[in-house]
């Protein structure tokens, strides 16, 4: 075998496309009895406009991908769970129907995509009764079984999965109280803001937070109340708010458990390191998607998964990759960033996103200033640049974002 993809999601997806399109061997693993990930359950729009130029569903983007592949059956293989990858002797270790089985590809795509972070891990006091959920996990629950979590629902965390479901609740006839966010900037994309909360009324309550947990088995309530700006609970504003359900939007982890012991990681990212070639430290391992790092848009995981699966198949077909030569160092306001690394003989497109909010900004390489924003940017939102000039660059380069005027 050539080229084995593990995961199915857009990027996994993207990079069977290219990889099979340049002409050799590939096969992608799936865990779940389907491939798409997470693109099964969103059946909103909003997808597809970067790539497709078309505003399409969760379902619909896939199944262009599914168009692009091909024959699906020849590159696809659902149920197969990796237990183990061996990167010296490269062998990729798997569990199927079929018992295990042992995989010897010469270049290995990692899009295992990313996870929830849990309620638990924000250390709010009160009893652990039933009634609170993750965003996808709800998400999952009323868009594929077409069941209804509660019937009173606060939202915790403004980050864009729980903002669709704070519309999506509402519209198959919960009441939404509210969403509540520890932040004084929500943490997902505006537009999600707009068209989720503000055109259905529901309120966003920033720089608050849930302080207790309410219930006898049954979640029965919760109090909220304001932080100060180092998140501390401010004394005298707590609220308690009757809810049945509780759902966390409150961010999403990189799965990378397969490959963090041998491969660089971005302590930042909480990804693989890569390159310009979505390469990882361990030559023959490529990754893209958000084991890589949290993206806004499936549009940037899908063209991340195209290069991974060109440069995989070149590396595959025998093709010496050329060397790194530059390094990104991150300076000022800068917080995630990709690639950290590149090799000076292409274009590409570099996503980074500020530690804070700034209404006017630039981009500044090593004291050069590379682009300017005239609007608002926000931690939340992913910036995209388009990299073409590397002539006068020094090998270490550092990334800033500084406020202008």
């Amino acid at each position: 075998m050539d080229v084995l993809v593990i995961g199915g999601g857009a990027a996994g997806l993207a990079a069977a496309i290219e990889a099979k399109n340049m002409g050799v061997k590939v096969l992608l693993l799936e865990r779940d009895r389907s491939t798409g990930g997470v693109l099964n359950q969103c059946i909103h729009n909003g997808f597809g406009l970067h790539v497709f130029k078309k505003e399409l569903t969760g379902p619909e983007f896939m199944e262009y991908l599914w168009e692009e592949l091909g024959d699906l059956d020849e590159v696809i293989r659902s149920n197969y769970t990796v237990l183990k990858i061996d990167h010296i002797n490269r062998e990729v270790f798997t569990l199927s129907e079929e018992g295990i089985i042992v995989f010897e590809p010469k270049a290995l795509i990692m899009a295992t995509g990313a996870r929830e972070r849990s309620l638990n891990s924000l250390r709010i006091p009160g009893a652990r009764v039933t009634g609170v959920y993750t965003a996808g996990v709800a998400q999952k629950m009323v868009n594929i079984y077409n069941r209804l979590p509660g019937k009173r629902v606060l939202i915790i965390g403004s980050g864009d999965i729980g903002l669709i479901m704070a519309r999506r609740l509402k519209i198959e006839g919960m009441d939404v109280v509210g969403v509540v966010e520890i932040m004084p900037e929500p943490g997902g994309l505006i537009r999600n803001v707009v068209q989720c909360l503000e055109d259905f009324n529901i309120p966003l309550w920033l720089s608050h937070t849930v302080f207790e947990i309410h219930g006898n088995e049954r979640l029965e309530g919760v109090t909220i109340g304001k932080v100060d700006e180092n998140l501390n609970m401010i004394p005298g504003t707590e609220k308690y708010i009757k809810v049945d359900t509780l759902v966390a939007s409150v961010g999403l982890i990189p799965q990378n458990e397969l490959i963090e012991n041998f491969v660089d990681v971005d302590q930042v990212n909480r990804g693989p390191v890569i390159d310009d070639f979505m390469r990882t430290s361990v030559e023959w391992i490529f990754a893209a998607g958000n084991n890589v790092a949290i993206h806004d848009l499936v549009d940037f995981v899908y063209e991340e998964g195209k290069i991974a699966g060109k440069f995989a198949a070149l590396y595959a077909l025998g093709e010496k990759l050329p060397e790194v030569k530059y390094e990104f160092k991150r300076g000022k306001n800068v917080g995630v960033m990709l690639p950290q690394r590149f090799t000076g003989t292409q274009p590409f497109k570099m996503y980074l996103r500020p530690r804070k909010s700034m209404s006017k900004s630039e981009v500044i390489f090593s004291g050069k200033t590379i682009r300017k924003f005239g609007w608002k940017i926000r931690p939340s939102e992913m910036i995209d640049l388009k990299i073409t000039n590397f002539e006068q660059l020094p090998k270490e380069v550092i990334v800033e974002v500084n406020e202008i005027g």
